[in-house]
């Protein structure tokens, strides 16, 4: 096994010097998002709006369905 030379010490930044970088590569991060535009905001927000839309009139569907069946099998 190789020994290790004790001269050569790696530093650590201390605590807010590593909050400070942490803080830095957010930004830097945050400055990459793409913003959409107000007609691609306006579309994906009608597409969800839709997609719940769907889901509700599914979940309707489905207990209207299934409260016939409970009353058409115990009367």
């Amino acid at each position: 096994m190789a020994k290790t030379n004790n001269s050569e010490k790696v530093v650590k930044p201390n605590v807010f010097m590593r909050i400070g970088l942490f803080i830095k590569q957010i930004i830097d991060e945050l400055r990459k998002v793409v913003t959409p535009t107000a007609k691609e905001l306006f579309f994906w927000s009608l597409a969800v709006f839709i997609f719940v839309l769907l889901l509700m009139a599914l979940v309707t569907g489905m207990d209207f369905g299934l409260s016939k069946l409970v009353l058409w099998v115990f009367g």
